[in-house]
Order: C-alpha cells, then structure tokens, then sequence
C-alpha cells in the first residue's frame, strides 16, 4: 500500500487562529503512524487533550489533592476550591441561570440515565416521552428502559431523507398533550445536523411539555447558551470538548431539580441519615453521590479554559470552513455517497463508498496513518433510516487543517481504485 502515502504540507487555518502554534499543544499529534503523519479525524468520538489539560490533572494529583467538601484541612479545601470553580466555568459556558443547576455526571449517558430515573419517575402511565430517528443510542435504551418499567409511551420523530429532523412530525406528536418531555440531540453525530433547538424548544413547549438537549456534539463546535435555547435539560461530556473521559455535566432548571428524587443514594448527597430515614442535600449536591472524579472535573475546567483562549467563534468559523471544503472534496470522488445533506450542519460528515466496506475503508486509511470512525456510530436506528448498514466517518476539530481534509480526500480516492 506504498501508493497511498502521504505527506502533509505547512498547515493553514482561518485567519483567527494560528494552527502550527495550536498544534503544537497537543503532543499527539506529532506523532507518526506507521511511518506516516497522524492524522486524526476521529474527534467525534474522543477529541485529543491539549498540555494545558494533562498538565492541569497532574498538577492536581501532584501537588494539591485531597478529597472535596468533607476536609476541614488546607488541601481538601484547596481542592474543593478547585474542583467547585469548574462548577462556576461550566454555569458561564452555558449561561446557566445560577451554578447550582450544574451537576457533574460521569458522562452523558449517566447525565441522560439521570434524568430517565428521576425526571422520568414523575412521568405517570399514559403519558409519553418523544426521541428522534437521530438519536444515539444513549439517548434511545434509557427511554426504552423507562418505557419497560414504569408504563409511559416512547414516541418517535422521523427524519427527513436530507437528515433533518421532520419539525411537522413532530408537531403533529406532540397534538395530543400527552407527551411529558421531548429529548432530542443538538448535533448528529452520525450526520453532523445541528437541529434548530430554538425553535423545537418553543413548540414543545406550547405543547405543555420539557425538552432535553443532547450536546455532546453540539457545546464542542458552538456556542451554547441554555437559556437563548430555551431548553429544560442539556447534557455534554468532557472527553469531546477536549478533556478527560468519566467527566459530564447535567444543567437543568433549579425548579426542576429541586422537584426530582435523587438517581443515586449514599455520601454527599445526604443532608441527615438515621436509620428510619434520610434527607437530601440541597442541589446540585444531592444528585452527585459519593467521592466525585475531582481530577477529571478539574481537566474538564482547564478544556473550558483552553477553548475559551481560542475562542469558540472562531472554533466554530474554521470548522464550517472544513466542512465546506471537504464535502467539496468527497463529491468529486467517484462512487462515494456523503449520508445527510442538512442545511445547518457540525464537522462530522459520513459516507459510503460503491463497492467498499466502511470497515475495509478504515482500515485502509489506518494503514497510511488517518484515523476515521466506521460502524454504525452507536446509532443503529438512524442507519437503517438512511439505507445503510454502517458508514466511514470523518470528524473536526479545532486542531484540524485543510491540508488533512486534501490528505482523506486523496487517499479516499486512491483507495478507490485500489477497492473496486
């Protein structure tokens, strides 16, 4: 496979952000794949951690490390401090109305799971709860598993052949006042569509009923701010916004936190306990039970911190600039089907190619050191939806250049040929 080797030339970017001195923050990157430049469009999945992140987590363990809120001593203060001010970062990030509708979760599937078991314990029998064909299965088995246990109906928005989500639909779902809260993803990870969660959030919310964001995708690529968006419930995780894995945060309304049960039971999200009863914490504490993952919050704050200094407008320019060129790139190859065509769309884009395996197209691009996704991208459902059983995906970061999007492109395009 020596005909598909690469080199990569001086990278360029927008205007507004000086890639060769980004890049240089994250040490992977300069790494070599079997004797080719790593290429990484695999953010999607995990996004890749800058100094600032690994040095923020060490720094911690090293040398001001202590267990949170229960010390009465100088280093469990220090790291409460610490680990608090990641609260008040992530409540400025989205503009939540105060940091006690922050909770940190293990990730967003436990933030979702959360809100299934709690949230979902006020649902009564007859009453439903409506998802998307869109939806990654963190936001699909939770819902079916409230729907097995308690009786609710799980109702489904179809998705339009260009990958946007039916907005008549779901009206139309809605019409009978049954439905008691709506989840829905803010960004496709499979299709990169960016739904209008606005206005979805204003028609759901005529029809009597609460709405939860899953940006995972979405907070990662643009900004976000809970309140302009008008929504109930909004979910990220901080291994894609360029942090450490076991780290995510819930915001919710307060009224809404203050009116659900707690998910979990034991330390620190207890006011009282005797052995007849116990009481709960005020929020956000009484959803985080037992000792918390104080060095990933911790790396989460300093991911904010690092994006922050970059600017996530600008994030967001040079991503829809990827974007652009590659979609342009992939149509001029031969055979090669981009699934999903929203109007309003993130960095990630998939595709199949005529006679290749997603598989075999991965792995190919792995052998000439270019990192992409294949499978059915934990949203099976979707897949079928779109008449495919798996697809190659490629996703962008901050870190991501044009010269890497021409290296897929012409790599895909050998690899065509060599394929078919």
């Amino acid at each position: 496979m020596n005909e598909l080797s690469h080199k990569i030339p001086p990278f360029s970017a927008s205007p507004a952000i000086d890639l060769s001195h980004l890049r240089a923050d994250f040490p992977i990157l300069s790494e070599t794949i079997r004797g080719k430049p790593f290429v990484f469009l695999d953010s999607a999945a995990s996004a890749q951690k800058p100094i600032a992140v690994i040095d923020a987590m060490t720094h911690t363990m090293r040398s001001e490390y202590a267990n949170v809120h229960r010390g009465l001593h100088w280093m469990s203060e220090r790291t409460t401090d610490a680990y608090e001010g990641v609260r008040d970062k992530v409540a400025r990030l989205l503009n939540a109305g105060s940091r006690e509708e922050i909770v940190f979760t293990a990730s967003t599937t436990n933030a979702i799971n959360l809100v299934a078991h709690s949230y979902g314990s006020l649902l009564r029998p007859g009453q439903a709860v409506l998802i998307s064909e869109m939806e990654h299965h963190a936001n699909i088995v939770p819902w079916q598993m409230l729907r097995d246990r308690s009786g609710i109906e799980l109702r489904v928005v179809p998705v339009t052949d260009v990958g946007e989500l039916d907005l008549q639909a779901l009206e139309a779902l809605l019409a009978d006042g049954k439905v008691g809260l709506v989840a829905l993803t803010h960004m496709s990870n499979v299709l990169g569509t960016v739904t209008p969660a606005a206005e979805i959030a204003r028609i759901v919310h005529e029809a009597g009923a609460k709405l939860l964001l899953d940006g995972s995708q979405a907070v990662v690529h643009r900004r976000v701010d809970v309140q302009a968006l008008d929504a109930d419930f909004y979910v990220f995780t901080g291994h894609k916004y360029y942090g450490p894995t076991g780290i995510g945060v819930l915001w919710a309304r307060r009224a809404l936190l203050e009116a659900m049960p707690p998910f979990l039971g034991g330390g620190d999200m207890i006011g009282s306990v005797s052995f007849e009863r116990s009481t709960w914490a005020e929020v956000p504490h009484k959803f985080e039970a037992g000792t918390p993952a104080i060095i990933e919050a911790i790396g989460l704050g300093a991911a904010i911190d690092y994006v922050e200094a970059v600017g996530i407008d600008a994030i967001h320019a040079h991503e829809a600039a990827l974007t652009s060129h590659a979609l342009a790139r992939l149509a001029d190859i031969e055979g090669l089907q981009v699934i999903g065509r929203a109007r309003d769309r993130g960095g990630v884009i998939s595709f199949t190619m005529n006679g290749a395996h997603a598989h075999d197209i991965a792995t190919l691009l792995d052998q000439n050191g270019i990192a992409v996704r294949a499978g059915n991208h934990c949203a099976e459902p979707l897949m079928r939806r779109m008449g495919v059983g798996s697809t190659a995906r490629a996703s962008f970061a901050l870190y991501t250049t044009i010269e890497e999007i021409d290296v897929l492109a012409d790599t895909l395009e050998r690899v065509r040929r060599f394929l078919v």
